[in-house]
């Protein structure tokens, strides 16, 4: 028997075809043309969706690759809207909940030119679900409760679930979920690391690691008569100053990821009408990670003195002001229903009303545990917003219980290296997500022996008994309870992680640009096939 929360989330699919202007009330489409835009990161690790979590990898490859559902693009607000990208609709599932069985599209090639069938969906989905000896996945976990993907035939992809719960359908709709040709994968799973083959809006053109990736536009792709431009350039930049300079010169468009209010104005003022701005909340938050595996950080009031030594409350009103953070909350993305409210996080270290309090109590912790005089190493990643504006607060804010803290701050690629290796002390990183689904969200705090995107070094049986509780569980009520047991052993009880501020995004774009819509992410509605451009609107 299905749970009332279960049937809801059923209930807030919408089975629906690809969106487009023309179907939305917007002006027709215009096409031609190339657009620019700056991609605010270093080269990512690699070009393998399936492998990597930055969100500079999704901004540069994606409108290369086809996926198999996706948020809606032109709703991406609510991230409970889906529709099909390769699949024909989207089922309700079967067997009590336990089994969902896709119909693929026949008209979809390859760049190559080879045909794409519902192998080649299968045998993706089972890299990133079940990846083989040798190879990463940073999203298997979240597919935990998959039991088995098949294709029985050349149009049907059957996932079959262990258990039936409310995070599976919305886990599907991931943009990293990128379908590669089994042909492909078959021989060299590897070849995807540094080379492109998808069937998506545009073909790949050119890379220049760490400098810029071109495409051009598919003429061969399925959703007719999209996209409407004839290719793209994105430009790597992690400096702000030379993207937001990019747009003010018109050398570029638009950024995808967002800027601070202090640039946004100056954008705004100096532009006019030329710009225009989208903003949204963000599903992605900072979030701060000892590493238990390094001395003095495996000493749980050490790790507590750190967290209660941060004034979020008054920080973040603050830290809005010149960065793109906004909203203090817990693990769980604010805007849900299963998120902490301002009373339940109060209850929890590090985010005290009374400041006074909470420092004074880290002092205490620290002198028990004999660290009263503190040095630690931040690792940092080379991005300015808002990793290196929360680094450079981080350390004023634990200076005020007597703790010396120094920044190492790494291009993307070392800083995942120094992450992945265990070769830091304290690190600033994020948990960014794209559909909203708060159980799997949370993943990433688990230890990383049940969620390899967790640095922390630790292991803890009781947190990972009480995750698994609230995945099985459909009954939303007893859900919530359950989520509020998981924060609070992983804040307050144990300190394995802080969650810092979580991020809201102002994107600007010139005003020549069209088509493209906001959502709570900047990894959904990347593959660019509904951008079109006007140079008559005061670009």
């Amino acid at each position: 028997m299905r749970s009332v929360l279960f049937a809801a989330w059923l209930g807030a699919v919408i089975v629906a075809g690809p969106a487009t202007a023309a179907n939305t009330g917007e002006a027709t489409p215009k096409r031609g043309g190339t657009l620019t835009y700056m991609i605010p990161a270093d080269a990512p690790p690699s070009l393998d969706l399936h492998r990597e979590a930055t969100f500079a990898l999704v901004h540069a490859v994606a409108p290369f690759y086809s996926v198999l559902m996706r948020v809606n693009p032109e709703n991406p607000s609510d991230t409970t809207q889906f529709v099909c990208d390769l699949c024909t609709s989207i089922p309700k599932p079967t067997d009590d909940g336990k089994t969902y069985s896709f119909k693929i599209r026949t008209d979809v090639k390859f760049h190559d030119g080879s045909p794409l069938t519902a192998a080649d969906v299968a045998a993706s989905w089972h890299e990133i679900i079940f990846p083989r000896q040798g190879m990463l996945s940073a999203r298997a976990n979240w597919y935990s409760v998959v039991d088995s993907v098949d294709a029985p035939d050349a149009t049907t992809v059957v996932f079959k679930l262990k258990f039936a719960t409310t995070s599976f359908l919305p886990s599907l709709a991931d943009p990293y979920a990128a379908i590669y040709p089994k042909a492909i994968l078959d021989k060299d799973p590897h070849w995807f690391e540094q080379h492109v083959m998808g069937s998506g809006p545009f073909k790949f053109v050119a890379y220049d690691i760490g400098q810029d990736i071109k495409g051009e536009r598919n003429p061969d792709y399925y959703h007719k008569g999209m996209p409407y431009l004839d290719g793209f350039v994105g430009i790597f930049a992690a400096k702000q100053v030379v993207r937001v300079e990019a747009i003010h010169s018109g050398r570029a468009a638009m950024e995808f990821r967002g800027l601070p209010p202090s640039a946004i104005n100056d954008l705004k003022r100096e532009l006019g009408d030329k710009v225009k701005v989208q903003t949204s909340d963000w599903n992605c938050g900072s979030l701060i990670t000892p590493n238990e595996r390094r001395k003095p950080f495996d000493d749980v009031r050490v790790r507590k003195a750190l967290l209660l030594a941060v004034d979020q409350w008054n920080g973040a009103p603050a830290l809005s002001k010149i960065a793109n953070v906004h909203t203090v909350g817990g693990i769980v993305f604010p805007g849900s229903p299963l998120a902490a409210t301002k009373e339940e996080l109060q209850k929890l270290a590090g985010f005290w009303p009374d400041i006074e309090k909470s420092r004074s109590e880290a002092r205490r912790l620290l002198k028990e545990a004999g660290q009263e005089n503190l040095h630690l190493e931040l690792l940092n990643r080379n991005v300015d917003q808002p990793y290196k504006y929360v680094g450079t607060w981080l350390v004023d804010q634990w200076s005020k219980i007597g703790v010396t803290a120094t920044q190492k701050v790494e291009p993307t690629g070392p800083w995942f290296q120094s992450m992945r290796s265990g070769d830091f002390d304290v690190v600033v990183e994020a948990n960014c997500n794209s559909v909203v689904n708060p159980v799997l969200d949370t993943q990433k705090y688990l230890p990383h022996d049940v969620f390899v995107e967790n640095y922390g070094g630790y292991s803890d049986p009781e947190e990972v008994d009480i995750y698994n509780k609230m995945l099985r569980e459909t009954d939303f009520t007893k859900q919530r309870a359950l989520m509020r047991q998981y924060e609070t052993r992983i804040i307050d009880t144990e300190a394995r992680e802080f969650p810092m501020i979580w991020w809201y995004r102002e994107i600007p774009e010139r005003s020549y640009v069209h088509g493209w819509k906001i959502g709570p992410s900047h990894y959904i509605n990347q593959d660019l096939s509904n951008i079109w451009l006007d140079e008559s609107s005061n670009g």
